[in-house]
């Protein structure tokens, strides 16, 4: 039996793995759930999987969570740093970070200072502070074993391989809802266009990264430290059907993929019992379903936050956290209609071109620069709605 701590229990990621752990109760116990302001739904997680931990980020919806589980034996508390105070339980064996963006960085880097393996679905704490996340991993013996399906896959690929140098890894994307689209066309989309993605069912957020491709590019930064590689050994292919999550080729030339119907709870299962494998009632793909699986270069001319994400690893240091920064304010904009799908690029790159590039911060440094970037974003963004008005 393992205890496993869930991060972000309320989001697409958290309540497939709510569902794994459902099918699985003698292999899984939910130790603790959190939510940022999903009081309702904790509520009926908690009371469903009776935790030892339901934890509320949103501090103003505390008591409305305390009250409702007044009768049960699950400790209610609230706040980031009650967070990565609860990760640090004994009893805790894997902690699963699903928490969107840069809020996932604080409580991992305290999981992992407690010695807790990490299942991690939270992509940009390793895009932030990457150099500083696999450094405590390694003074503190402890795993990080890749949540997301691409890097999952790649993870799944080196099964083995340990001694057999890389050449590369080819990270496949789906291409989004608009797919073979120009810029006239991506001008003029909408909110409700890009929240339509065509092969996978996720969080507002992811979605819109994966339509915009800095999904993708976040994906290009994580795997640099997830696989200790360099920019020129990370490839990107666009594959529409999403049936190889992703493939990795060896010095001799060998290619090896993991292939597989797109199905987050695979890739979650398969952190939370690894080394093993069990057995599941998953639907099986069938290769007389899908007779042609297809590849093409992405556009980076016109998508190009997978160029920038490029650009942000070349350079290094906080760079790769202020586009980050800038790209969660500007989704966030974009999902209230405040910027425009383009003017999401414009907005990350003009941060990048403004924010001060530090080659080796520290934490507190990473820290800094999100906020700042924040702000910065923030201010392009109200001027980009006053030109645009």
């Amino acid at each position: 039996m393992k205890n496993i701590a869930i991060l972000g229990s309320t989001g697409s990621i958290g309540t497939q793995t709510l569902e794994v752990i459902e099918e699985n109760p003698s292999l899984f116990r939910a130790y603790v759930l959190t939510a940022y302001s999903n009081a309702d739904l904790l509520i009926a997680q908690s009371l469903k999987f009776k935790p030892a931990y339901a934890i509320i980020c949103d501090e103003q919806k505390y008591q409305i969570v305390k009250e409702a589980l007044s009768n049960t034996d699950v400790q209610v508390l609230a706040g980031n740093q009650a967070i990565c105070n609860a990760v640090s339980d004994e009893h805790i064996d894997v902690v699963l970070t699903a928490m969107v963006g840069f809020s996932g960085l604080e409580p991992t880097i305290a999981a992992i200072k407690a010695g807790k393996d990490i299942a991690l679905a939270n992509k940009e704490t390793l895009v932030v502070a990457g150099d500083i996340v696999t450094s405590l991993a390694k003074q503190h013996n402890v795993k990080i074993l890749p949540v997301d399906s691409e890097h999952s896959a790649i993870f799944q690929c080196l099964a083995g391989e340990d001694h057999n140098p890389i050449e590369k890894i080819i990270l496949t994307a789906s291409g989004g809802p608009f797919r073979g689209k120009d810029a006239q066309f991506l001008a003029n989309v909408t909110r409700e266009a890009a929240l339509k993605h065509p092969n996978w069912v996720m969080g507002a957020k992811i979605t819109i990264d994966s339509a915009s491709l800095m999904n993708k590019g976040l994906e290009v930064i994580e795997a640099k430290w997830l696989f200790d590689l360099s920019a020129d050994q990370i490839e990107v292919i666009v594959h529409p059907q999403s049936i190889i999550h992703s493939l990795v080729q060896f010095t001799d030339g060998s290619i090896k993929a993991q292939l597989g119907l797109p199905d987050m709870k695979l890739p979650i299962q398969y952190a939370l019992t690894y080394p093993d494998r069990i057995k599941t009632d998953f639907k099986r793909f069938s290769f007389t379903d899908y007779p042609n699986l297809t590849f093409e270069q992405p556009d980076m001319a016109n998508f190009r936050n997978l160029s920038l994400a490029y650009k942000a690893l070349d350079m290094g240091g906080n760079m790769p956290c202020i586009i980050n920064a800038a790209n969660e304010v500007a989704v966030a904009g974009f999902l209230k209609d405040k910027v425009g799908f383009l003017g999401m690029s414009d907005v990350i790159e003009t941060c990048m071109e403004r924010m001060p590039h530090i080659p080796s911060p520290t934490l507190d440094d990473h820290l800094n620069t999100d906020k700042e970037t924040r702000i910065l974003a923030d201010n392009l963004i109200a001027a980009y709605g006053a030109v645009k008005a």
